[in-house]
């Protein structure tokens, strides 16, 4: 027996810590002894109900876990290799990374990079694999520091946190968007050059704005994407990862047949693996892990429960790692 995180929905929708056998764990070639979890959004959405995250009962949430290989039916791995995992439908679909154990397709899996510990990767999580996919995104549709300055919403958050560490290490000159201006230093010492009050881009906007942005990470959706799309540049690029403010997206043609904007959608659950692995690759070279201490907060698994209602409510900076020991 080992400790999880379950979700079920007979007679209500509750989530609680349980002892759960290797037998009830679903099928898969690979079993993982997992040492680290995060919290993401996505994952105190599940774990609360406040989303529909969850897709069949009983359910183990956690979209992402690190730890070490015990048993392998696959070549790709043997016993003793270090190992990640993020999206694939994993607490959603499948049995998460909320476990002390996990069973999941060899398909699913990548090594760790050199570089980084199973306790640095998911400090980094889901969230700052995501951010990168987003910095990659703008690179490669040639966004550059001398573009222009670049916009993240979301800032406190993990994704934010990491991108924009990850930008100003790059040489962008980046704007926190966030509706928690007392943690304006928190802010600038990831590097952002300033912050901007999440009010002025979270309600109906004029559909046609004055240029200001060359690019932007946007995790809310709903009317903060629509307004920062209107407000790009001739030729600025969005990329959107999330929707923390709502999936609709009340914008017009305006900004993408007039200024060419781009808005490019950011699915981090089925990336192909070399995708991951250069992403993956990337942050383990790029992010300055002295810093991912300052923004991570660690918890244990009996704390998950409280910690993902803080994290709806806004009340959690950074990242949130759960060691699972």
């Amino acid at each position: 027996m080992f400790n999880a995180i379950t979700i079920t929905k007979d007679p209500d929708y509750s989530a609680q810590l349980a002892q759960i056998s290797e037998q009830q764990l679903p099928a898969g070639d690979v079993t993982v002894k997992v040492e680290y979890s995060t919290i993401n959004y996505k994952d105190a959405l599940a774990i609360t109900g406040k989303g529909p995250v969850v897709r069949q009962f009983p359910m183990v949430p956690g979209i992402d876990f690190a730890g070490v290989v015990i048993d392998s039916q696959s070549p790709a791995f043997n016993p003793g290799d270090k190992v990640l995992l993020n999206g694939w439908g994993v607490g959603e679909l499948h049995f998460g990374g909320l476990s002390q154990l996990a069973k999941v397709k060899a398909d699913w899996l990548i090594k760790i990079p050199d570089g980084l510990s199973a306790k640095e990767a998911m400090s980094l999580g889901t969230a700052g694999y995501t951010a990168m996919l987003c910095v990659q995104a703008l690179a490669q549709n040639e966004v550059n520091p001398d573009s222009g300055d670049i916009i993240v919403s979301g800032a406190m958050g993990g994704v934010g946190s990491v991108a924009i560490s990850l930008l100003a290490k790059r040489g962008y000159n980046v704007y926190a968007l966030t509706g928690r201006p007392e943690n304006k230093t928190y802010l600038t010492e990831l590097g952002a050059k300033d912050i901007l009050a999440r009010d002025l881009y979270s309600a109906s906007g004029k559909h046609l704005q004055k240029e200001r942005w060359a690019g932007a990470i946007d995790v809310a959706g709903s009317h903060t994407l629509a307004n920062i799309c209107a407000a790009m540049q001739h030729g600025g690029v969005v990329t959107a990862c999330g929707l923390a403010q709502g999936m609709d997206f009340p914008a017009t043609v305006a900004p993408f047949i007039l200024r060419g904007v781009s808005l490019l959608g950011i699915d981090s659950v089925y990336q192909p693996k070399h995708k991951r692995e250069q992403a993956w690759q990337a942050l383990a070279k790029e992010f300055d892990m002295q810093l991912l201490n300052s923004i991570t907060t660690e918890i244990t698994l009996d704390q998950v429960i409280e910690h993902a209602s803080l994290l709806l409510d806004g009340k959690i900076a950074g990242r949130l790692l759960v060691n699972m020991s």
